[in-house]
């Protein structure tokens, strides 16, 4: 099973197609975290792809492409993967195209200012990479610590006001287009994103249960 999650920042598509990798047991593949790990380690790349990210820029296509072909090669996909923010344009999705065969398309649909108090409250522990949002949940035990391993949250770079506006900019001009594009070819499903989380989980599994097992 190969499924794509598409939706605006703060949708929930993270939260979701993690849920849903745990599910179905296949790898989460998030072109966000593998960059963000890069960054980390200070590579060239992730030196890059960090000056991009804090100003709201996208990571050119020639990059992103690459890392994504050599992710979905490795022996743990081949019985199926979720990728999660990627493809973000048309030109990503005819790569992908070329190189696996997509069962899947899911769009978590949200309206504009959802997203925003969403994104507002989103947190992240730098030590363990556990995510917390204090609207949505999960919400930390202890006020600004990581319930995991004790750090003090942050809140990323690209999660602040001015990047915010500067990505949904982009969602809605680039990637949007991708909709009607998976529309077309008859894979994508639609999921209200505007509900808790265990709604959104429920409505969900029983579109994908639907969509799988009449193939």
């Amino acid at each position: 099973m190969k499924i794509i999650f598409i939706g605006m920042p703060g949708s929930g598509k993270g939260t979701q197609s993690e849920l849903v990798a745990k599910r179905y047991g296949i790898p989460h593949i998030s072109t966000g975290d593998i960059f963000r790990e890069n960054i980390s380690a200070g590579t060239p790349l992730g030196k890059k792809a960090d000056k991009l990210i804090k100003s709201g820029k996208l990571v050119p296509d020639s990059i992103t492409n690459r890392i994504v072909a050599k992710r979905i090669s490795d022996p743990d996909c081949m019985k199926g993967f979720i990728l999660d923010g990627y493809p973000r344009n048309r030109n990503q999705a005819e790569f992908l195209e070329k190189h696996s065969k997509i069962d899947v398309v899911v769009l978590i649909n949200l309206d504009d200012e959802t997203a925003r108090k969403r994104i507002r409250g989103r947190y992240n522990c730098p030590n363990c990479g556990r995510n917390y949002n204090i609207f949505t949940g999960p919400i930390p035990k202890k006020d600004s610590l990581c319930d995991s391993c004790g750090s003090a949250l942050v809140q990323r770079k690209d999660d602040e006001e001015s990047s915010f506006w500067h990505r949904m900019e982009i969602y809605h001009r680039i990637t949007e287009p991708l909709v009607r594009y998976y529309r077309e070819k008859g894979t994508l499903i639609e999921v209200n994103g505007n509900q808790p989380v265990p709604d959104v989980q429920k409505e969900l599994i029983k579109k994908l249960g639907t969509t799988i097992f009449s193939k």
